[in-house]
């Protein structure tokens, strides 16, 4: 039973910022909105690094906002083929590109409510548009490792991400938002991975309520 949820979220995050410093910035590449937008379009069910091969090409190939909205969507689907969902993600990137030149002045939207308004943009893709793009945060970007980590840490009980998002911003302080969610994200990545959990070196095996149970 965790007492103080606040200050144990406190605790973790304090434990996770030494451990991995506190200039983490999203793991995908990208030089501007539109290609940050594009990426986390592309990460759906898809690895960071797989994404970041995929735009090494892509972003030379389309570089302006009319490349993409102007995009033949079959052509672009093959460009992007590795990414899984491919022909869904294109549809997606396209659309949201010509809304983009059409409705938004040409300029990735920095709000949730525009954002979300842009197919294939869910509140975790505008999460990562807005912290890593515009320094904005509105909420909590929620992916895989942010399900799972969050619930082995009992933070939250749910699965779905809108649901574990609102958990998260009652208990995480707002200026830790966008950090918070790097946090996680490292740390599922590096230690606490899906199919072998690294509890013996992770920074949070004293707190981890998962960890005490394997150790008991």
């Amino acid at each position: 039973m965790i007492n103080n949820k606040k200050n144990y979220v406190l605790g973790i995050i304090n434990i996770l910022k030494k451990h991995f410093g506190v200039k983490l910035k999203c793991a995908l590449n990208f030089s501007n909105p539109l290609e940050l937008l594009v990426a986390v379009i592309l990460s759906a069910q898809c690895t960071d690094e797989r994404v970041n091969k995929i735009t090494g090409e892509l972003f030379n190939k389309y570089k302006t906002l009319d490349d993409y909205a102007d995009a033949n969507i079959s052509s672009f689907a093959k460009d992007i083929k590795s990414a899984g969902f491919f022909r869904n993600k294109a549809k997606n990137i396209v659309k949201s590109a010509n809304l983009i030149r059409d409705l938004y002045g040409r300029i990735v939207p920095d709000s949730m409510h525009q954002l979300i308004k842009l197919p294939g943009v869910a509140r975790k893709t505008a999460n990562v548009v807005l912290g890593s793009a515009y320094s904005k945060c509105e909420g909590i970007a929620v992916d895989t490792h942010v399900i799972r980590i969050t619930n082995l840490l009992k933070l939250t009980t749910n699965v779905d991400p809108v649901k574990i998002e609102n958990d998260l911003m009652k208990v995480v302080p707002k200026k830790y938002w966008i950090n918070f969610s790097f946090y996680i994200q490292s740390l599922g990545r590096t230690i606490c991975k899906a199919r072998n959990p690294n509890h013996v070196i992770c920074p949070l095996n004293k707190i981890c309520p998962s960890a005490t149970k394997i150790k008991a």
